[in-house]
């Protein structure tokens, strides 16, 4: 069983590639000299206008004001219809996340701890739902990193100018997805300004961290420029023997002829030679005491000692824009992906008296008295290969019908994915958590042909985003073509459905001119549920359908880098698949799941000195049609989530430079388990900063920075989806930055 799992352009040669690449290696030696200049007593910091700001690119301050994640093209906040929160290059410098969910952790509406410490994949709750298999929802430059098993893309934060968080449907512009939102990635680009960046990392765990980030103008005019980013990092995970080792780079080059056409080519390359701690714990021992009393320690480890968990990307592809005139745009986004995963792992699977242990021959060797203190393992052989062609056309009208404005967005998309899975599943010995043993190698034997499975999407879309005098109105409707197959190795059996889906979305926002823009909007999506492949016969079931109805508020003054919202909705999953009443084998698409819920966010530059984001989540998810779970509260939603964050920077005097930030996350209570039969425990957590930048140094846009997260060491359970699968938080994590530019 499988688990769920630009500026003024700036000359440049070839010399001067040269010299970059020559400055990367005796780095050093340049910060000295700079060291040496006369010291500045006070620093000036002075906000871009918020007019230099696009949705794919950069933000001035912590409060970016455009995305095209929610319209595919360039709209103000306040003029999207729904839901979404930006995460700019600017917070992820200050706090220095890890992973991208963890960028997401002061964001409202998203449960960022459903695998605890655990960063080997970006999986996230959103609005109560997650994706069919527990897989990801993430896209990257507009297209969706599509995954399937246990062969999900993880992109590293320092790769990314912004990290966007859609909340609820979104099939209306991406196609198949969950109801809950997607996460959208917006990758570094090419500048025509200089930027010569180096940067280190020392911190708890023996992480090592080295990143880089050069970028220029090619020639006089700024025509040609290029941008290359990589990162290195090991460290050790939490656990006992897990590690994590990550090498990342992502050559990208511009082409602009003009100011109307704009042709970046990216790239993305990365290596995982272990992808860090992936494994299951027991309520017992983490939510619950052990049989013999006391808990299981933070760092303890249920796998084997040659569990191993690799993951290969490659991914190229290019963004291209071109303005016709002042009415035509048309853009193409492209990307084709190559992703390869392989593991050896033993995981837990509850104490042997759990029924997912009854046939495991190691805990059913066991007596009854021992079998309620010992931990059954599975085991997983999986060696897999993912190969994804997306495209996405778009041509962008702009024009007038007497005195009303329209943005009119057609588009057509294609998306193919093939995965390739040679596989074996097994047990391991039990092991006696009244006497935790050292660990041992396992014999997991050779992956054998499994499954290969396959996807295809293609969708013609249209929007229209009208404005007449304060209002705008957006409306759009899809069209898709969607295919899902899987051939089991085992027999060469063949199952596939074909699924035609029209979705649509409309929204209304009123403008007041103090930046205040209330709105309501309606959408859908919908997204294939799993194949039952081992059944007879073998049954392929109808997608589920999502729709919600929303309700908000957005604050965003044009002369204040700020920016507050507010939503209210009831978003409700249908056909999810629940237990045939006349089959206790068999599924029927006929359950149904609602979510109700409001969210507050606040983001604001206050001034030159100070910083804040606040968030409050409530999110009341439960199962209002199914066969057992009828009235059952969804597993791993908290109903409350609140988060707060300061920093203050010191701009003159003897401390000018100093920045020093703290806040705190709270997550709340969430149930266990599907049939509810116990809760998971609320938990608050403090993280902090201490940052100083070296510009009074003579080292403009260099600084040293310390980063506390969970300052107190707080030991808490983030998360259980059942009985045998609980999570450590992570524990307290100290991790110092050094970065400098020239």
């Amino acid at each position: 069983m499988a688990r769920p799992k630009t500026a003024q352009p700036k000359p440049a040669t070839l010399r001067k590639i040269a010299v970059v690449v020559a400055t990367a290696v005796s780095g050093m030696s340049v910060y000295a000299q700079a060291a040496e200049q006369p010291k500045e007593e006070t620093i000036t910091v002075t906000a871009a206008p918020d007019t230099q700001e696009n949705a794919w690119g950069p933000a001035p301050t912590i409060a970016a004001k455009r995305t095209a994640t929610a319209t595919k093209t360039d709209t103000p906040i306040e003029k999207t219809p729904q839901s979404i929160s930006v995460v700019t290059r600017e917070e992820m410098e200050m706090h220095q996340f890890q992973s991208v969910k963890e960028a997401l952790g002061y964001t409202p509406g998203v449960t960022v701890s459903s695998r605890g410490a655990s960063n080997t994949y970006d999986f996230v709750i959103i609005r109560g739902f997650s994706s069919v298999g527990l897989s990801q929802n993430n896209y990257l430059d507009g297209m969706k990193l599509q995954g399937d098993f246990y062969n999900d893309a993880v992109i590293d934060p320092y790769m990314l100018e912004r990290v966007e968080l859609m909340r609820g449907p979104v099939s209306v512009l991406y196609g198949k997805s969950n109801p809950g939102g997607i996460i959208s990635m917006v990758s570094k680009r090419p500048t025509t300004e200089p930027l010569h960046e180096i940067q280190f990392k020392m911190g708890t765990d023996n992480l090592f961290q080295t990143g880089f980030d050069f970028s220029d103008a090619l020639d006089d005019n700024g025509e040609f420029s290029y941008r290359l980013t990589g990162v290195a990092r090991s460290s050790n995970e939490q656990q006992e023997n897990a590690e994590q080792q990550r090498y990342a780079i992502a050559p990208s080059f511009s082409w602009r002829p003009d100011d109307k056409t704009n042709f970046t080519f990216l790239s993305y390359f990365q290596n995982e030679p272990e992808t860090g701690y992936y494994g299951w714990l027991p309520k017992e021992g983490t939510v619950q005491p052990l049989p013999n009393g006391g808990h299981l320690p933070t760092s303890f480890n249920e796998g084997a000692s040659n569990n191993t968990y690799s993951r290969n990307q490659k991914m190229v592809g290019y963004s291209f824009e071109h303005g016709f005139n002042d009415t035509f745009t048309v853009r193409q986004n492209l990307r084709f992906s190559e992703m390869k995963v392989a593991q050896k792992s033993a995981y837990g699977t509850g104490l042997c008296n759990n029924s997912m242990n009854a046939f495991n021959v190691y805990c059913q060797a066991l007596t009854p008295e021992q079998q309620a203190h010992y931990l059954g393992r599975g085991t997983v052989v999986d060696n897999e290969r993912l190969q994804n062609f997306s495209v996405d056309t778009q041509l962008q009208s702009k024009f007038a019908t007497g005195s009303i404005d329209h943005t009119l967005l057609t588009g057509v998309d294609y998306m193919r994915m093939r995965n390739d899975i040679n596989a074996l599943f097994g047990n391991a010995p039990a092991l006696d958590l009244n006497n935790l043993p050292s660990m041992n190698d396992v014999d997991f034997g050779d992956a054998v042909p499994y499954q290969m499975n396959e996807s295809k999407q293609t969708g013609i879309y249209v929007q229209d985003q009208a404005e007449w005098d304060k209002w705008v109105v957006t409306l759009g409707g899809r069209y898709d073509w969607s295919k899902q197959a899987t051939t089991v190795r085992s027999d060469n059996g063949y199952i596939d459905r074909n699924d035609h889906k029209f979705t649509w979305r409309g929204g209304v926002n009123y403008l007041f001119d103090n930046g205040i823009s209330p709105y309501v909007s309606y959408s859908q999506s919908f997204e294939p549920n799993a194949f039952s492949l081992y059944s007879t016969p073998r049954v392929a079931y109808a997608p589920s359908k999502g729709e919600q109805y929303e309700a908000g508020v957005k604050y965003v003054p044009k002369d204040m880098p700020i920016v507050v919202t507010g939503a209210l909705y009831q978003l409700t999953k249908s056909d999810t698949l629940m237990a045939d009443p006349n089959n206790a084998l068999n599924q029927v698409p006929a359950g149904e799941i609602r979510s109700r819920g409001a969210e507050l966010e606040a983001k604001a530059a206050v001034n030159a000195n100070i910083n804040v984001t606040a968030s409050y989540t409530y999110t009341d998810a439960q199962y209002t049609k199914d066969t057992d779970l009828k009235g059952n509260t969804v597993v791993q939603v908290p109903k409350h989530m609140a988060s707060l964050w300061g920093d203050y920077t010191f701009n003159e005097g003897a401390l000018s430079g100093l920045t020093l930030g703290t806040g705190g996350r709270f997550i709340g209570s969430s149930y266990g388990d599907p049939a509810n039969t116990f809760k998971v425990g609320s938990a608050a957590v403090m993280d902090a900063v201490v940052k100083y930048d070296l510009a009074r140094f003579g080292m403009a846009g260099s600084s040293l920075a310390v980063n506390v997260n969970n300052v107190f060491d707080r030991e808490y359970v983030s998360s259980c989806f059942e009985t045998y699968g609980c999570f450590w938080g992570a524990e307290r994590q100290v991790v110092a930055t050094a970065t400098f530019r020239f």
